[in-house]
């Protein structure tokens, strides 16, 4: 038997959207990049204020004043978010005063 007599087989063509293997080769990196633009559009449209820091400073001032647990207190809601973590964390235990 020769190869140019035997019978070839015709394959259907089938549209690129209904093979089921380009969806798993495309799909992740479509979802990536969906799930990328939606965070862009989060980080933009609710940006973090800046603070002001004189009013930080008035504050501060105003809380140094108090006397007592009150001065605490006042003075714990002003810290920074990385000192107030760091000292969450630390093992050393404030003494009574």
């Amino acid at each position: 038997m020769n190869p140019s007599s035997s019978p070839t087989v015709q394959i259907p063509s089938v549209a690129w959207w209904r093979v089921p293997q380009m969806w798993l080769v495309v799909g992740g990196p479509l979802i990536v990049v969906l799930a990328s633009l939606v965070m862009v559009y989060i980080a933009v449209t609710h940006a973090d204020p800046v603070l002001d820091k004189t009013a930080f400073e008035r504050d501060r001032a105003a809380a140094s004043v108090l006397q007592g647990q009150a001065r605490d207190e006042a003075l714990i809601q002003l810290q920074p978010a990385h000192q107030a973590r760091n000292h969450a964390a630390s093992p050393v235990v404030p003494q009574e005063r």
